[in-house]
């Protein structure tokens, strides 16, 4: 699968699994924007690829700053071909424990942030008649978990963003999809096990085991090579037969 020049957006792509695709996109030879909300790491892991990546500077909830970023980006390489909205954070509580404030800045950086990342990329897409618009969802697009009722709402709003974009988009060549991991060995995931074995009363080896694994085939997390390969799949694939889909990646967790 190959990219052949074409200009990625990848938001929080400074670490863990956006910089992984970002990385893949480049062997593939694509070019890429890092774009996060710290500049600092974006140009660290810009400079790590080489010519064919550029660091932007992107707080995915501030319209300006989105729409700024992805401007930047189609000037200096005359396209925005693909987008990787994949920023995101993880806050877990009990919802009657549920800081407002919290709620509100979880769902923020993951909805807000695909609407107008989607919104600032799309002005670009539908005047040259193509692009691919890839939201980062998870296995919790399609399941639930307990303490996390902000994330599995936002990851739920993701599907039907995508789902309209993919009607939406059709007549312009623009196709939508949505990747779901299971639960992938990021430093984001590996943080939640001694917060989880607090807020459930269990050990953090319970957590890893039961909580995160329990449900795979194989006691196994998905590996961020494993996501960079399939967002690979879906960026390249030549034609819009696949759009509106979304493509769990769990280790058996979730089975279609």
């Amino acid at each position: 699968m190959k990219l052949d020049g074409k200009v990625a957006v990848i938001t929080g792509g400074a670490s863990g699994i956006g910089y992984q695709i970002a990385e893949r996109f480049v062997e593939a030879g694509g070019r890429v924007a890092i774009a996060d909300v710290n500049m600092d790491s974006a140009q660290e892991a810009a400079s790590k690829l080489g010519d064919q990546a550029m660091a932007v500077e992107m707080d995915v909830t501030n319209e300006q700053a989105v729409n700024d970023g992805v401007d930047k980006v189609a000037e200096k390489w005359g396209s925005i071909d693909i987008l990787l909205s994949n920023a995101g954070i993880q806050i877990v509580h009990r919802v009657e424990d549920f800081p407002f404030e919290e709620w509100k800045k979880l769902t923020s950086i993951h909805l807000d942030g695909a609407f107008l990342t989607t919104k600032a990329c799309i002005k670009h897409m539908y005047k040259q008649n193509s692009g691919v618009l890839l939201y980062m969802g998870s296995v919790h697009s399609k399941e639930a978990s307990p303490l996390k009722s902000a994330y599995v709402a936002a990851k739920h709003g993701i599907l039907g963003l995508a789902r309209v974009m993919a009607v939406e988009g059709a007549k312009y060549g623009v196709r939508s999809n949505v990747i779901c991991p299971g639960f992938v060995e990021t430093p984001l995931v590996k943080k939640q096990i001694p917060e989880q074995a607090e807020n459930l009363g269990i050990s953090e080896q319970e957590v890893r085991d039961n909580v995160m694994l329990g449900r795979t085939v194989d006691k196994e997390f998905t590996q961020t090579s494993d996501i960079a390969e399939l967002a690979l799949f879906l960026a390249a694939f030549p034609t819009n037969a696949l759009t509106g889909q979304s493509v769990v990646a769990s280790h058996g967790w979730y089975m279609n």
